[in-house]
């Protein structure tokens, strides 16, 4: 299989430079790290893609099957990973996209040096000594309406997830992005994300890690940003003054300089 064109991969900046992988979230596309790239390409060879069934990627690769779980998305950034043969790469994954960055640096350590967690959860719901920021309860509501009426989920909760209501750009553009997904693969995606645990997995970290959430967000609360620091031995944790889920949207600066920051530490 083409995997270039089948996760639509884009390569950007310095050839010469470190290799950084950046790895969208639920209902995104790589088109969301716009803000970023223009901060690494100078010093950095920067990799983009697009996991099956999101932007544009070969939706004849989607098999329901395979992206039921985390380690499905996981063998997709492997295998992007092997296509161009990166070593030693720093993966940066947004939201359920950090998850999926420490499976994937757990099956190929050779190719994945570093992870950057912007906005991770390792749990959305609520569990003993635990607050994933959703009851169970609000998850199963939260899949109905997505799995009934994709179209009116993503007019209402992009703006939600996006958070900053004096910019509605941001929340039109979050809704923009998840009503070109493709609603039944979405639907698996959505299942896949918010039905998640991957929190015996953070204590096999065992890579450089960087955690970034935000001071407001209602997807990924600050509990859980400071739960994935203390379960991943070595990590740090920087809370970003930003508010929503999407920081490297509505705090381009504040995130950049905090990733070029630990980037920079690593050479």
């Amino acid at each position: 299989m083409d995997i270039e064109r089948r996760n639509n991969i884009t390569v950007t900046g310095n050839p010469q430079g470190p290799t950084v992988v950046l790895a969208h979230g639920f209902g995104c596309d790589q088109n969301m790290w716009r803000l970023t790239v223009p901060a690494l390409v100078e010093n950095y060879r920067v990799v983009l893609f697009d996991y099956v069934g999101s932007g544009r990627s070969d939706l004849s690769a989607f098999t329901p099957d395979r992206y039921a779980s985390l380690d499905g998305y996981a063998q997709d950034v492997v295998e992007v990973c092997e296509a161009l043969d990166l070593k030693d790469a720093t993966f940066v994954g947004h939201s359920v996209s950090a998850m999926i960055g420490v499976l994937a640096a757990q099956a190929a350590p050779e190719r994945i040096g570093a992870l950057v967690m912007v906005a991770p959860s390792p749990r959305y719901i609520d569990d003993v000594d635990y607050r994933g920021g959703f009851s169970a309860e609000d998850i199963d509501e939260l899949l109905l309406s997505l799995e009934s009426n994709y179209l009116g989920w993503s007019s209402a909760m992009a703006p939600l997830i996006m958070g900053n209501p004096d910019r509605p750009e941001l929340g039109e553009e979050l809704t923009n992005s998840f009503c070109a997904t493709d609603p039944e693969m979405a639907r698996v995606f959505a299942r896949t994300t918010f039905l998640s645990d991957s929190r015996e997995d953070l204590k096999a970290v065992g890579v450089p890690t960087l955690v970034l959430d935000c001071a407001q967000d209602v997807i990924a609360p600050r509990e859980v940003g400071a739960f994935v620091q203390r379960a991943i031995p070595g990590s740090k944790l920087i809370t970003l003054d930003a508010t929503g889920h999407c920081p490297h949207l509505s705090a381009p600066e504040a995130t950049n300089e905090a990733l070029t920051t630990f980037l920079s530490g690593l050479r």
